[in-house]
């Protein structure tokens, strides 16, 4: 069971969790303005009059913007709604310059959809999507720039973000993390936001509570602005065993938002939950609801790319991969492009998932490399690999080579030629080795012959070492059983 059930003094105790990820929409302007949603630029330069909230500056939607939101809706199976409607959301903040944010509230452009989630112990979750709504993401306070003054950069103030809310169906931060997983890989398959949690493009709250078997959802607690996968498990972990302690010590839990320390590891009280009348939210006057055609609807389902899971379903069905294979190869879509190249050039499906899994992402991960900056291009690995099947190196010897290949960037028949690494395929010359190897251990011969079958492996061996690798182990084992008998 991947959900996380705590045992305290008076019972035990299941954790209840629902997420809110704010997903920057991959876009080149903001949602309501002209000015370049681009990452990394100096400090306000990047901020129009309507960002900053001049006076008489009107909003105008950017259909770029809308057409994502609803691809995303689309990839995450749920059902677009026809007419939305934004609203404002009324709250004050030094970084918020027109004193509300422009959201949507009742009336989201994406009603309630699914996404199935990969366990990690190999089972499969359907985790529900209550709604996702386009809203500007607010500008950013610097509190570290002076030692008595904050600064504030408008240069986000604006962007356009979607709010993937999930319903509250998850059980544990393992279960949290993979859903973020899945979600971030069908994010960027859909091309609609980069996943990019260091640079802030894609955030989670976290919403945990705590209950009883059987119980009705207790009182919950809202993390916000969590910025790693792993942290939001980490957080998820801490607080549901911080509420069971405060609950079984007789206390209560107060609905309240909390931030993670994640260097302590711990949640902090930050300000009580602030409810929906808190921030008096009523339809923008300056925005006409939202209508989408279905004609526009169609267009864009019609430009959708294979999504993880048809991919995966079709690694196991076209390629003989095992579940977990296919799923470790569509998990990013720089990698299943990668996959399938190898397929193309190598011939052969399974070795290629084998080669990418086990010694491509070794060697990427010991040099901290994504796959994108990977010195064996797929085609090169490809090669490798036929060289493999059609017989002129051996497995043994591709390792090798496979680790050449990634140091140099040369490719595997230069690797082979420049090193002698070609398999000996030549009858006569294994014969010539086997007769040796046999000459020099006639004791270990003779105990084989009186019934130890297991010294085969040692004349295998025996002869491999003595061919410094290069003879061809099929041959090897045939040649070895007719001398032996």
């Amino acid at each position: 069971m991947s959900g996380l059930l705590i045992e305290g003094s008076t019972g035990t105790w299941e954790v209840v969790v629902g997420l809110e990820v704010h997903a920057q929409v991959t876009s080149n302007a903001k949602l309501f303005s002209g000015a370049s949603a681009e990452f990394g630029a100096e400090p306000n330069s990047q901020v129009s009059l309507v960002d900053a909230a001049m006076p008489g500056m009107l909003p105008v939607i950017n259909t770029v913007c809308v057409d994502q939101a609803v691809k995303t809706g689309l990839g995450l199976n749920a059902a677009i709604n026809r007419t939305s409607v934004f609203a404002r959301k009324n709250y004050f903040y030094a970084d918020l310059p027109q004193g509300y944010q422009i959201s949507q509230y009742e009336k989201p452009i994406v009603g309630e959809g699914v996404v199935l989630v990969d366990l990690p112990d190999g089972s499969t979750k359907e985790v529900g999507i209550e709604r996702l709504h386009l809203e500007q993401d607010a500008g950013k306070s610097l509190h570290d720039q002076h030692p008595s003054r904050s600064y504030i950069d408008l240069n986000r103030s604006g962007v356009a973000l979607m709010e993937i809310v999930s319903k509250p169906d998850l059980r544990s931060g393992d279960e949290a993390a993979a859903y973020l997983t899945k979600l971030r890989a069908i994010l960027r398959y859909l091309g609609t936001c980069d996943g990019n949690m260091e640079e802030g493009s894609m955030r989670c709250d976290a919403n945990v509570s705590v209950r009883k078997a059987g119980d009705p959802l207790g009182t919950r607690c809202e993390i916000k602005n969590v910025n790693s996968i792993r942290f939001v498990k980490q957080a998820i972990e801490y607080e549901a065993r911080r509420q069971v302690e405060v609950i079984e010590e007789g206390g209560t839990i107060v609905q309240e938002t909390r931030l993670f320390d994640s260097r302590q590891g711990v949640t902090r009280s930050m300000r009580s939950k602030e409810h929906a009348h808190d921030y008096r939210y009523f339809p923008d006057p300056d925005l006409l609801p939202l209508v989408l055609t279905e004609e526009r609807i169609e267009t864009i389902k019609a430009s959708l790319p294979e999504l993880p899971d048809a991919k995966k379903q079709r690694f196991m069905e076209a390629y003989g991969l095992s579940a977990y294979d296919a799923g470790v190869l569509v998990a990013e879509q720089e990698t299943s492009g990668f996959y399938e190249q190898v397929v193309t050039s190598s011939g052969d499906a399974k070795l290629a998932a084998n080669w990418v899994i086990t010694e491509l992402f070794g060697q990427l991960n010991t040099a901290g490399k994504p796959i994108a900056e990977s010195p064996v291009s797929a085609a090169a690995l490809g090669q490798m690999i036929a060289r493999i099947k059609d017989g002129t190196i051996s497995g043994r010897i591709a390792k090798d080579v496979f680790a050449e290949m990634f140091a140099t960037g040369k490719d595997a028949d230069a690797i082979i030629e420049e090193k002698g690494l070609r398999q000996v395929s030549d009858t006569g010359a294994i014969e010539k080795i086997i007769d040796d190897v046999i000459a020099a251990n006639q004791d270990k011969v003779a105990e084989y012959k009186a019934g130890k079958d297991k010294l085969f492996g040692f004349f295998v061996g025996q002869t491999m070492k003595a061919s410094q690798g290069k003879a061809n182990p099929g041959m090897v084992n045939e040649m070895l059983k007719a001398k032996l008998g």
